[in-house]
């Protein structure tokens, strides 16, 4: 109790620092679960094994997006409860956090694992990497039960006042990862096959450590009887809350398929496969950006539920200087060292021809990403759903999806059309998130 009353209390800049740090942490050692994977995959089974990997990704987003739809809703509600003093209510979103993500997760595995090579194929993969896709999301789709507790239980730990031991479950786990990775890959010779496994066994071990803490009768918000059965209340709001990370991740996944899909028709695999080195790149830092998200989260949702507003936007102003800040890192890496950032997850001269040009094109507009992420985490945290699912769909439906499809018959060369509209669609989204910001001055009581 006295953890989550310091949330209303203690100065922000420390608070933001105090649940951020172990966020980006966790958020960054979470990123490199793909960076990982793709290194290994790279070197060890070849540049059509790295371009299956990205044309598998969107179906593992998609994965991922049921897994925020529940775990961020619930643990934004459940930061709202602990600033209203309703404890009660705050232990029953835990019940139902692990009860929904079983249901749902259970029911994206079996649709995912019956129709996998169709929907594979239509996510961009050619008759070369299919393979390797399939082999790679058999497995990831069997374990996805345990992906979705370990993310939602991670949501929970955060909101409930423990971010270092969040953090600490999620570096258990990309631990046992790299320890696995080339076990599997190269001392078993499992290929993608032993990459997937690898995963699925981390999070399992990760899962294990958090429910020593939820088991703990020490805590406030802890597993015990009666809080398993789902409530309506509960669940109604949490999806709805939850709503907006859900549809960015679910429009993210069929951006991607859809760039898949022109970068195939324009670039082919190889193609493909640059776009998968840029995305590892921005991935990890758009990671740490989500970490100052997830630390802000619970200090927005707390101090707006003790209606503390100017703490809560002094919250949200600290986190946009300090997301812009780290953003201008892969500005720099993408604008000045594009070629040794490629090479770090190939050899192959051609590949890393391919990916130079891409990656100074997408990462020219990164600088004013991090803003737009962070007012859309706002809204989100403070239970707005209307207006966090607005920000959450503009940059991914509104502009960059017609982009993609558009801008290529305006090039010469089709290809930088499919480029050049990524940056134009960031460009876009940050103006429409200032004029969202401006335009709820009143409801967010800022001066």
């Amino acid at each position: 109790m006295n953890r989550t009353a310091e949330l209303g209390t203690a100065p922000v800049h420390q608070l933001l620092w105090k649940y951020s740090l172990p966020a980006i942490i966790a958020m960054t050692a979470s990123s490199l679960y793909n960076i990982v994977d793709s290194i290994y995959i790279g070197h060890g089974c070849g540049a059509l094994a790295l371009g299956a990997l990205t044309v598998a990704k969107p179906f593992m987003d998609i994965c991922a997006a049921f897994g925020s739809l529940v775990g961020v809703g619930a643990s934004s509600l459940l930061a709202i409860y602990l600033g209203e003093k309703d404890y009660d209510r705050a232990n029953r979103v835990l019940g139902n956090v692990i009860v929904m993500n079983i249901l749902l997760s259970s029911i994206v595995m079996a649709v995912g694992l019956v129709w996998l090579n169709p929907i594979l194929m239509a996510f961009g993969a050619s008759e070369d990497t299919l393979l390797y896709a399939h082999e790679y999301m058999e497995i990831i789709l069997y374990g996805n039960i345990l992906t979705h507790i370990y993310f939602g239980l991670n949501s929970m730990l955060r909101s409930a006042g423990h971010p270092r031991f969040s953090m600490v479950a999620t570096i258990v786990a990309v631990t046992v990862n790299i320890i696995l990775d080339p076990i599997f890959i190269f001392g078993l010779d499992m290929g993608v096959r032993g990459a997937a496994l690898a995963t699925v066994i981390s999070q399992a071990v990760a899962v294990i450590w958090q429910l020593t803490k939820f088991l703990d009768k020490n805590e406030l918000i802890r597993f015990h009887r009666g809080i398993w059965r789902l409530n309506r209340h509960i669940t109604g709001r949490a999806l709805a809350i939850g709503m907006s990370p859900f549809l960015t991740n679910l429009a993210h996944c069929f951006v991607v398929i859809i760039i898949n899909n022109q970068l195939k028709a324009f670039g082919g695999d190889m193609a493909i496969a640059s776009y998968g080195v840029i995305n590892r790149l921005t991935f990890v830092f758009a990671m740490m950006v989500m970490g100052l998200n997830q630390g802000m989260q619970p200090i927005a949702g707390f101090n707006y539920g003790a209606k503390h507003y100017d703490r809560m936007l002094q919250s949200f102003y600290l986190t946009c200087l300090y997301a812009t800040g780290v953003m201008s890192i892969v500005f720099f890496l993408g604008e000045c060292c594009p070629e040794l950032v490629t090479k770090m997850f190939t050899h192959d001269p051609v590949l890393i021809s391919q990916t130079v040009r891409p990656m100074r094109i997408i990462c020219s507009t990164m600088l004013i990403i991090g803003f737009q992420m962070v007012t859309g985490n706002l809204f989100t945290s403070i239970g707005k759903a209307g207006k966090a699912i607005f920000l959450s769909l503009t940059r991914q439906v509104l502009y960059l999806i017609p982009l993609t499809l558009l801008m290529p018959m305006l090039f010469n060369n089709p290809l930088d059309g499919v480029w050049w509209a990524i940056p134009a669609s960031d460009t876009l989204a940050a103006i429409t998130a200032v004029i969202v910001l401006l335009a709820s001055r009143r409801k967010l009581h800022m001066n």
